[in-house]
């Protein structure tokens, strides 16, 4: 396996010096064209990913704000309907103690 590898490493280091100057430069350009293409592909998918990060960290703290929102409304309505149970309740007692009175 040893022997294969390194015969196949001679025999492409032998095929790329043989090449032209031209050759050799259309090649590292081609693969520097493909480096530059990997590089923004790599960098538009990670603003692609940040991007949706983003929104979804804003949709949860507007989830967050809006139950939030509903959980004071819901007790400042139990407050209220406290208050007129109290009220309620109050009249109820000065009825009964002006019944009594009669």
């Amino acid at each position: 396996m040893k022997k294969f590898a390194i015969t196949f490493i001679l025999a492409a280091a032998a095929s790329l010096a043989a090449c032209s100057p031209k050759a050799q430069n259309d090649s590292a350009e081609a693969a520097n064209s493909i480096a530059a293409d990997a590089s923004n592909t790599a960098a538009a998918a990670t603003d692609t990913v940040d991007t949706a990060t983003n929104n979804a960290m804003a949709a949860a703290a507007s989830s967050l704000d809006a139950a939030a929102n509903a959980s004071d409304n819901a007790a400042a309505k139990a407050g209220s309907a406290a208050d007129k149970m109290r009220a309620a309740t109050g009249n109820a007692m000065i009825d009964t103690g002006n019944a009594i009175k009669k």
